[in-house]
C-alpha cells in the first residue's frame, strides 16, 4: 500500500480551498501516481480556535479560519467515497500542548501529524537561512534546541506521526550522530510513526527527510508524505521515499483510522 499523509487542502494556485470539491484534484493526482489513500493535514495555526496559543506574527496573521468547514469538507469527501483521511499538522506548543490537545479533542481526526517549525515558539527553523533560529544561534545550537523540542513532542503522546523529523538540515546544516541518536530514542519511546517526507527534495538541501541515520537507529513505523500545497505535488518523489524506506529496513507503512494505526505492506 502507498499513502500520502501530508498535504494541505488548496487549489491549483496553492490558495486555501476548504471545500469537498477541492479534494477531488488531489485524489485524481494520487491515482495517477499509484497512491491508494491520502490524508489532509492543514496547519493548525490557520484556525481561530487556536489563536491564543501562537506568538509569531506569521501565525497570527494566518489564524483566521474556522475548523468546522475544514473538517466538514474532508468528511464530505469521505462520504462521497473518496479515499481520504482527516488529519491536521499540529505545531508543538510545548508548555501549552495540553491546551491544544483539549481544543482538538472534539473533532474526528484520523491522525494528528506533529511538527516542530519554531524554537521557543518564535524562532523559525525553516523560514530563511539568515533569519529566525539561524540568526540567533550557531548551526550546532539550532540542532541542539530543535532536537530537544522534537524529542519532547515525540514523547508527549499528542501525535500519531511526526513530520519531516530532521528539518534543520533544510539549508544543508547537518546534525551530529548524537542528535540523530536522541531523535531515534524519542521516536521509539513515544510510539508515533516517523514520516518519510519528499518535501526536502524541493528545498535547498535537496534530500528526503529524514536522514537514514534516524531510520536505522530507531524501530518506529513510518508514514509517507509529500507536504503538497497544491494537487500536482501529491506523491512527488515517492519512488525515492519507498526505496529509502526499504533500504532502512522498513517493509510496511502505517495507515490510520480514527487515530488507530495499523501496518500494511509497503508499495
Amino acid at each position: 500500500m502507498i499513502v500520502d499523509y501530508h498535504m494541505h487542502l488548496r487549489d491549483e494556485r496553492g490558495e486555501i480551498d476548504h471545500r469537498a470539491e477541492a479534494v477531488e484534484p488531489f485524489v485524481h493526482r494520487a491515482r495517477e501516481r499509484g497512491i491508494e489513500e491520502i490524508g489532509f493535514t492543514e496547519h493548525v495555526y490557520y484556525f481561530r480556535e487556536t489563536r491564543g496559543l501562537w506568538q509569531t506574527d506569521y501565525q497570527r496573521e494566518r489564524c483566521v479560519l474556522e475548523l468546522e468547514p475544514y473538517v466538514d469538507a474532508v468528511l464530505e469527501a469521505k462520504r462521497r467515497g473518496l479515499p481520504v483521511k482527516l488529519g491536521l499538522e499540529v505545531d508543538w506548543a510545548r508548555d501549552r500542548a495540553g491546551e491544544l490537545d483539549e481544543i482538538l479533542a472534539p473533532y474526528p481526526w484520523d491522525y494528528l501529524l506533529g511538527s516542530v517549525h519554531w524554537l521557543g515558539g518564535v524562532h523559525s527553523v525553516d523560514g530563511a537561512r539568515d533569519s529566525g533560529a539561524w540568526a540567533e544561534w550557531s548551526g550546532e545550537e539550532v540542532w541542539r534546541r530543535y532536537a530537544d523540542e522534537w524529542c519532547e513532542a515525540a514523547r508527549s503522546g499528542s501525535f500519531d506521526a511526526l513530520s519531516h523529523p530532521d528539518l534543520p538540515k533544510i539549508f544543508g546544516v547537518r546534525g551530529s550522530d548524537e542528535r540523530y541518536d536522541a531523535l531515534a530514542a524519542a521516536a521509539d519511546a513515544g510510539g508515533a510513526a516517523v514520516e518519510i517526507s519528499t518535501a526536502g527534495l524541493r528545498k535547498p538541501v535537496g534530500e528526503l527527510y529524514p536522514d537514514e541515520r534516524l531510520l536505522r537507529a530507531c524501530d518506529a513505523p513510518i508514514t509517507l508524505g509529500s507536504d503538497a500545497h497544491e494537487p500536482t505535488l501529491v506523491g512527488e518523489g515517492f519512488e525515492r521515499a519507498i526505496a529509502h524506506a526499504r533500504a532502512c529496513g522498513r517493509d510496511t507503512v502505517t495507515v490510520f483510522d480514527s487515530r488507530v494505526p495499523r501496518q500494511e505492506p509497503l508499495g
